[in-house]
């Protein structure tokens, strides 16, 4: 299955290898928000700014939109500002603010068009007139081996208080990549270019791609003139009021999913068929009314052999949602402590024998892990994150031991389910789901009968491997 397909259609069918530019600009391109506001106000709010530099970087911004000043003259103040402090500082802080706020706001579809560019070979390169402070994290997490930016001078590890110049914007960025296409021998008249501004012209124009995304008014009228491919992607920033009514339907379609399963239950007279109603319903509601279409590979591996420890790549509220689609009955789950918090959902996952286990003190978890070992053994599937959190970003995070122990204990096989692009509908830390389309794929259930504690690392890698090899990772 591949998605944004019709998105990377382009790039599949074009010349492939290393000849071929691919530069990306960073803020509304890569990133729906501004690296640069991000970056400020973390430091502003953190309290890691001295008054005097923030008088300095307002002045030069509001000079620079002003127009009183060009771009070099808004860096020359902001160099100013940092004279004395040690780079290792913004380093740091350029971390942190990439997976506090920049993380998620990647575009799903920027990243699909740069794993394209990856997989026919081609030279891809950050071009942005943010620093590399702002700039390197997101390239170090996507793979993007060139960063071109604008440089503040640094001595013996401290800053000078100027600008390297010329800095990377207008002409600037023009001059960066024709750098790039000397020394890595690009055929700019094969290269793209992504960028929303019309500042970026002169980059744009000696291009032989010019690829607008999501363009402000004027780079939207000069793309209409000569006729450039123009998108616009919605997936990221802002969400719209019909992305908050959907989100708004799909969590009310609990009150409903409860009262069938209550019905069911007392039809029945079976409390497991009340739990196995209600969650499936609501999976089926809940990802239907927020536009989520889920796409399943291996379907049949989710029947093939119950009891089982189902896992899954934790990367969004979403995936318990998803997971209640899936497996749909007979299943009960491990959380982590803090969910008994939430007042809608904690008391929901307690009543239909959830474990929960505290992520922090291993002892007691391990002793919190008895009961569903005990579920296992009377015949109900487990679904648990072996990662034990949510990752920010698509990438895999480590295996924990505790699901692949339970398997072992209660001799049932593991079933892996990998999910790919749930962060395109939810990404960690937000509240409305977009519309997207999600894929599952179910391997094959993996049996455990023959494992042991001393061999119990190889088997998650083997594991782990799989999942890695799925996500192209």
């Amino acid at each position: 299955m591949s998605l944004h397909q019709r998105l990377t259609k382009e790039i599949q069918q074009g010349p492939s290898g290393p000849k071929v530019g691919a530069f990306f600009d960073l803020d509304r391109t890569l990133l729906a928000g501004f690296s640069a506001a991000s970056f400020f106000f973390e430091r502003l709010l953190s309290g890691r700014m001295a008054p005097k530099e923030v008088v300095d970087s307002l002045r030069g911004a509001l000079s620079f939109g002003l127009g009183r000043t060009g771009f070099s003259g808004m860096m020359v103040a902001t160099a100013a500002a940092y004279r004395g402090l040690a780079e290792e500082v913004l380093l740091e802080i350029g971390d942190e603010v990439f997976a506090k706020h920049l993380a998620t706001q990647i575009y799903p579809e920027s990243r699909a068009l740069v794993e394209a560019h990856q997989a026919m070979g081609h030279t891809v390169a950050i071009v942005s007139s943010a620093t590399r402070y702002q700039a390197e994290p997101l390239a170090k997490e996507m793979n993007i081996p060139h960063v071109l930016c604008t440089r503040l001078d640094v001595e013996d590890g401290v800053f000078t208080g100027r600008v390297v110049h010329p800095t990377c914007w207008g002409e600037g960025k023009a001059e960066a990549g024709r750098q790039l296409a000397e020394s890595h021998d690009l055929d700019l008249a094969q290269s793209f270019f992504y960028t929303d501004s019309d500042e970026d012209m002169p980059l744009l124009e000696i291009v032989g791609r010019p690829r607008p995304l999501n363009p402000n008014r004027r780079l939207a009228q000069i793309a209409k003139e000569r006729h450039w491919p123009v998108r616009r992607f919605s997936s990221r920033g802002t969400p719209g009021a019909e992305d908050w009514a959907r989100t708004a339907l799909a969590y009310a379609s609990l009150a409903p999913s409860l009262g069938a399963g209550l019905l069911a239950g007392l039809v029945s007279g079976s409390r497991r068929e009340a739990i196995n109603t209600g969650g499936a319903l609501f999976g089926d509601l809940a990802t239907s009314l927020s536009g989520v279409d889920l796409r399943v590979e291996g379907e049949e591996n989710l029947w093939a052999q119950r009891p089982a420890v189902f896992i899954f790549n934790h990367q969004s509220g979403l995936d318990l949602i998803l997971m209640a689609k899936l497996v749909r009955r007979d299943v009960t789950g491990v959380g982590k402590k803090e969910l008994l918090k939430n007042p809608l959902f904690g008391p929901l996952l307690a009543a239909s024998g959830v474990v929960f286990v505290d992520r922090f003190n291993t002892a007691r978890a391990i002793e919190a892990l008895e009961p569903a070992v005990q579920a296992l053994g009377d015949g109900l599937s487990l679904a648990i994150a072996p990662e034990g959190t949510r990752s920010l970003t698509p990438r895999l995070g480590a295996f924990k031991k505790g699901a692949f122990h339970m398997a072992m204990q209660a001799g049932v096989p593991i079933v892996p389910v990998v999910f790919r692009n749930v962060l395109d509908a939810l990404p960690k830390d937000a509240l409305v789901v977009r519309p997207a389309t999600v894929e599952a794929v179910v391997l094959p259930p993996v049996q455990t009968s023959n494992w042991t504690v001393e061999g119990l690392d190889q088997e998650i890698k083997a594991i782990r491997d799989q999942y890695l090899e799925v996500l192209g990772r």
